[in-house]
């Protein structure tokens, strides 16, 4: 079973011990996964399709307890996908339809078909606690959740902008942000934030579902941080493993030309040390040295001895180029004799 099926079998399991709530979720399930339907005789009947059982399951036992009134229940399997089933849950009786639609206020004393989108002036959802309902049934009727484990993503499907600006704004009263997306033929409501996705489960009253995402945030997020940590000490490691071998390549150099023996007493003992040390950090270098120096000394005098080695290479790449001169002065010179 999925993350987003756990958490659609968690809400349908989650009743509402007010009537006005039951109201408020039935409500939002039947504008977003129902129809109406009205026969040549002004007869109304309601359908809501869905492939959830839990759900399925769920409207069902809102109008048993809220309205008291008898459903009638329709499994179709999809004949090329056996394991696909729609459940199709029904309001036949013209009585009971109306009684729903006109709680739901689907329906106005007129007999006229509408909903009032308004946040404010929706009688359904005026209370918080309505709206927790609303969005939870919501949910249920046309929304999903990403496996966590993989990404963060939560979203409810709407065919009507105006449904996805409700829900948006709904939403918006929990001090969380949605945002919406035109996809195909729907208004899609998400939300990618992992921490306003575990408040907006709170919301909807999914605590079991909650806690599951919240553990797996904490593991993403020290995995996280122990990579970062761990990327920087790499990089720190590289860092100082370059720097070392540009030392030892100078100090080499300055063995090489002029011999260490010359060198003022200070920078030849650092110098010797780390040939010695080639792995040893400024701090370790600094506590061999006697008396013992800090980082700042020890780096102050690797530096001076990098700037030595820098001037005996630009010295001796001088010499080279006087050397050159000469010997082809002297080639030249011998060509031209041995031609008279």
């Amino acid at each position: 079973m999925s993350f987003s099926s756990r958490v659609k079998e968690e809400l349908s399991r989650q009743e509402s011990p007010a009537r006005h709530c039951r109201i408020a979720e039935t409500a939002a399930i039947i504008s977003l996964c129902g129809k109406v339907e009205i026969d040549e005789d002004d007869s109304y009947s309601i359908k809501i399709s869905t492939e959830n059982v839990a759900v399925a399951r769920k409207y069902f036992t809102l109008l048993k307890k809220t309205f008291n009134i008898s459903t009638e229940i329709m499994i179709r399997r999809n004949a090329y996908l056996k394991k696909n089933c729609t459940f199709q849950v029904s309001v036949p009786k013209d009585a009971d339809a109306r009684k729903v639609l006109l709680a739901t206020k689907l329906l106005d004393e007129h007999g006229e078909i509408g909903e009032n989108l308004s946040v404010v002036g929706n009688l359904v959802i005026q209370n918080p606690c309505c709206r927790r309902a609303f969005l939870r049934g919501a949910f249920l009727a046309a929304g999903s959740i990403s496996d966590p484990e993989k990404f963060y993503h939560f979203e409810i499907a709407c065919v009507t902008e105006a449904k996805a600006r409700q829900i948006q704004n709904i939403i918006a009263t929990f001090d969380m942000e949605a945002r919406i997306v035109r996809r195909k033929k729907y208004f899609v409501v998400y939300i990618k934030e992992g921490s306003q996705i575990v408040n907006l489960l709170s919301v909807m009253e999914a605590p079991v579902a909650l806690m599951e995402l919240e553990n797996i945030r904490i593991l993403k997020e020290m995995r996280g941080s122990v990579n970062r940590q761990v990327n920087c000490e790499t990089a720190n490691i590289n860092k100082t493993v370059s720097a070392a071998v540009k030392q030892i390549e100078d100090i080499t150099y300055i063995r090489e030309t002029e011999g260490l023996d010359k060198l003022p007493e200070n920078l030849e003992e650092v110098a010797r040390l780390r040939l010695e040390r080639p792995e040893a950090s400024l701090k370790e270098l600094g506590e061999a040295l006697n008396p013992p120096v800090g980082k700042s000394g020890v780096n102050h005098r690797l530096r001076k001895l990098s700037i030595l080695a820098e001037e005996l290479r630009e010295k001796g790449t001088a010499l080279d180029g006087e050397g050159a001169v000469q010997r082809n002065e002297e080639e030249n010179y011998d060509k031209k004799n041995n031609h008279d």
